[in-house]
């Protein structure tokens, strides 16, 4: 009997967190809404992982629908002073209230007057200021000393690929073309791999030959380079600190 508590209580457990995941069908969403909604817990003083986070704050919301418009509300006021002193910007406090929400609305947590708190959100920019690197800033870029900078900026420059991309890259997902007289011509770079949202795009020579350097400069040093090796990985020391 104690042991099917425990199951049914583990179960239990990851199912408020489980519906939220649920609704999260884009690669990028998956990865992000989670981090934002445990801003929050945090801010309510929640202990132990997200799972154990969200069931807490998933019993108190049932059990007082009210607590929650109360302390989002005051959510939004710490906040709105991480804006004014130039923490963060307006848009990542709507980026918090639409994680919540969803989490909320996942799990039929409905009485929440979610418009009401709408109404203390800031508007932030209806449009971005971003625009493309100069060539200048390019070459500033470069010169840090990682040698992954390089084919990173390059391929994201040439690619137009997001940050999150870089997780789903491995080695296999880039495939160089070439001209007649054999010379790199651009390369196709698959991104999202296996995700709905796969596509793919094409980068430059020189960001070709930046990948393959970097994937070299690995091999050199004794790693097994396949096609499912991750494009991206940690540093490592590269030299004899004992020499």
């Amino acid at each position: 009997m104690s042991v099917n508590l425990e199951v049914e209580r583990e179960r239990n457990s990851r199912y408020p967190m489980a519906r939220f995941m649920f609704g999260l069908k884009a690669a990028d969403s998956r990865r992000q809404y989670p981090q934002r909604f445990r801003m929050f817990l945090d801010y309510l003083g929640l202990r132990g992982q997200l799972d154990e986070q969200a069931t807490q704050f998933y019993q108190k919301a049932k059990e007082n629908p009210g607590w929650v418009e109360e302390v989002f509300m005051d959510f939004i006021c710490f906040q709105l002073d991480r804006v004014n002193r130039g923490e963060i910007v307006e848009s990542t406090i709507r980026n918090y209230y639409k994680a919540t929400k969803l989490f909320c609305e996942m799990n039929d947590l409905n009485s929440i007057n979610w418009k009401r708190l709408r109404k203390g959100l800031p508007y932030g920019r209806q449009a971005s200021n971003d625009r493309a690197p100069t060539i200048e800033e390019i070459q500033k870029l470069i010169e840090y000393p990682d040698r992954r900078i390089k084919p990173i900026i390059y391929t994201m420059v040439s690619s137009g690929i997001r940050l999150g991309a870089w997780d789903f890259i491995k080695w296999k997902h880039v495939k160089p073309f070439f001209d007649e007289q054999g010379e790199v011509a651009a390369a196709r770079l698959i991104v999202y791999a296996g995700d709905r949202e796969e596509y793919y795009t094409f980068v430059t020579p020189e960001a070709y030959h930046a990948l393959k350097d970097w994937m070299d400069f690995r091999a050199s040093y004794g790693e097994v380079i396949t096609d499912e090796s991750w494009v991206m990985r940690d540093i490592w020391q590269t030299t004899n600190v004992n020499s």
